[in-house]
């Protein structure tokens, strides 16, 4: 594939002369000191992919130096057991071998994967993802649907301007389908729905060509699939509003290059390129009567595609008559691309119109803690007074380098969100409701993190038993959670009014030491309540770091010290 290089929307672009001028110095980037290069790869359930893109932050631009794929069937799953193959599986992993020498030769800062549904349902998908981490070395994130659904967003708009207008971004893939509603600044719906063309393959598909009374049932499936999404990113279209809509994924694109095909299109780019609703009407009266092998023969469509193509243009016919659009324009960008602009983000290599994906953790906690009516200012409080301890506590009661804080702040504001199910044992409902939620921008290890952090804040600390503990299996996530849970804890005792009375805080440490001065809001305020409250911490700050903890007030900015002595006898 050939170097493609393109901006993302809402950024100052370069005039063509001082492009030139850049270009003309380095072409491809190479000498550019600047320039730092990563890999995505996106293990689907039909293929799995990779793109080497290098990554300009001057220019707020990415380049795709290299893009890979290979079907590699994991959609393919047992019939009895629902699990993945060993001949799939084996695919994949040879598949990553390659990806992987290839993207050490390109020497990439970061070798970012990703996988999707196929390995998320599969009961054997975890075992599957420890099994190449084992081999291969390489750590790969598991998915959620509506977190597929926004990289999606992010990829097709790093490649297309929405001019503020409202699309609809339909990614037909081999077990899930993402619906989203977004308009260039931020996604009003992400919606995933679990069918996609290999499944209903897999699933309902037996003899071919169909017989009409098949092809209609199909049809109904699909229709009853799609309608929740439909009517949530329907329910946000404000009234008035013109929706376009941009498809992408695989099999999009076999759908636009046979319908171009079949008008006799000149079909040099399938990016941007649109059709009509009557055309793939046309398109898929021809597909429903050919046999597998008659449509094998079909140009632009390989084996494999050919198999799924039918199941993947009926998604797309019912998708356009059920949100009542005419035209749909194809898309090359998708998760890959969204994998890329996601680390840039990350990387604070984005601002300006992707400012608001940059602020995508704290939108969602916030979300969250809305849906369960947690108090929010308490919460606010609780995450300040954990922060506070985190930032003034590193090599006494944490060793974390920074990845731990953010996941701090979010399991903070959710701590207590068990309350809104039953105030016994809040804590395991909190770990539940956090678990099972939607938590967007955060990876599937750190998702499952915020919830045990919010789990092991009171009662007992973590056994081996508890499922919010056995989850990890790796050291640092344990570690995280650990130290993480702890500093939530102090910072949860030392507000157990619904009041503020605390103003702040000073720490005065040493390797073995640490105490930790209250200062209050009102000089003559009584913090008996919170120095009891923080001592029942005190044996396990000991048992878990080894440091002693002492508790001092300060009702005099620090002139006037209180120890409190009677609460540690």
């Amino acid at each position: 594939m050939s170097k493609s290089t393109f901006g993302i929307p809402g950024f100052e672009s370069l005039s063509s002369d001082d492009e030139e001028g850049y270009r003309s110095k380095d072409s491809r980037f190479r000498n550019n000191k600047k320039i730092c290069r990563v890999a995505a790869v996106d293990i689907g359930t039909n293929s799995t992919h990779l793109v080497i893109a290098s990554v300009d932050p001057t220019l707020n631009t990415f380049s795709i130096d290299l893009a890979e794929k290979s079907s590699t069937r994991l959609g393919d799953r047992d019939e009895h057991t629902g699990d993945l193959t060993e001949f799939s599986k084996n695919k994949v992993i040879e598949t990553l071998k390659r990806f992987k020498e290839l993207a050490l030769s390109y020497k990439v800062d970061e070798i970012l994967l990703a996988a999707t549904s196929a390995v998320r349902e599969a009961p054997n998908g975890r075992d599957f993802l420890i099994q190449i981490r084992t081999e291969l070395g390489l750590a790969v994130e598991l998915i959620s649907g509506p977190e597929e659904a926004r990289l999606i967003y992010l990829g097709v708009l790093s490649g297309m301007n929405f001019q503020n207008s409202p699309h609809f971004l339909l990614d037909i893939g081999g077990g899930s389908t993402e619906l989203i509603l977004a308009d260039g600044k931020d996604a009003r719906a992400l919606t995933s729905t679990k069918i996609g063309a290999v499944s209903l393959q897999r699933d309902f598909i037996r003899d071919e060509p169909m017989s009409e009374e098949r092809v209609d049932f199909l049809r109904v499936f699909i229709q009853g699939s799609l309608e929740p999404a439909i009517k949530k990113v329907s329910s946000r279209v404000k009234p008035g509003e013109k929706v376009k809509l941009v498809a992408t994924s695989g099999t999009a694109l076999a759908v636009g290059a046979l319908a171009a095909l079949e008008e006799q299109d000149l079909f040099l780019k399938k990016h941007g390129y649109k059709f009509g609703k009557q055309r793939l009407n046309k398109l898929i009266e021809k597909l429903l009567k050919l046999s597998p092998n008659e449509r094998r023969k079909l140009p632009s469509l390989s084996d494999r595609r050919s198999e799924i193509i039918v199941p993947g243009a009926l998604i797309m016919q019912m998708a356009m008559q059920m949100l009542q659009v005419e035209d749909v324009v194809l898309s090359e960008r998708a998760l890959r691309e969204g994998m890329v602009v996601n680390w840039m983000i990350s990387k604070g290599l984005l601002k300006d119109r992707f400012s608001f994906q940059g602020s995508i953790r704290k939108r969602t906690v916030i979300h969250q803690v809305e849906r369960f009516s947690v108090n929010r200012q308490h919460s606010e409080r609780v995450a300040s007074t954990a922060l506070a301890i985190y930032d003034n506590t590193y090599g006494a009661l944490h060793n974390d380098k920074g990845s731990g804080r953010d996941l701090l702040w979010a399991a903070a504001m959710l701590h207590s969100c068990g309350q809104h199910i039953n105030l016994a044992s809040y804590h395991k409902h909190s770990w539940y409701l956090i678990k099972h939620g939607e938590l967007l921008g955060y990876s599937h290890a750190e998702h499952l993190m915020i919830a045990s952090i919010a789990r092991y804040h009171r009662k007992s600390l973590p056994k081996k038993r508890h499922d919010a503990w056995s989850i990890f299996e790796s050291k640092v996530h344990r570690r995280i959670v650990s130290e993480m849970s702890l500093l939530l804890r102090m910072s949860a005792a030392l507000h157990r009014r619904p009041s503020p009375v605390i103003a702040s805080l000073r720490f005065l440490s040493t390797p073995s030491e640490l105490t930790i001065y209250l200062i209050p809001e009102d000089p003559n305020q009584n913090l008996g309540l919170e120095c009891w409250s923080l001592r029942n911490c005190i044996p396990i700050v000991e048992a878990l770091t080894g440091v002693k903890l002492t508790v001092l007030i300060d009702s005099l900015g620090h002139k006037d010290v209180q120890i409190i002595n009677k609460f540690f006898k």
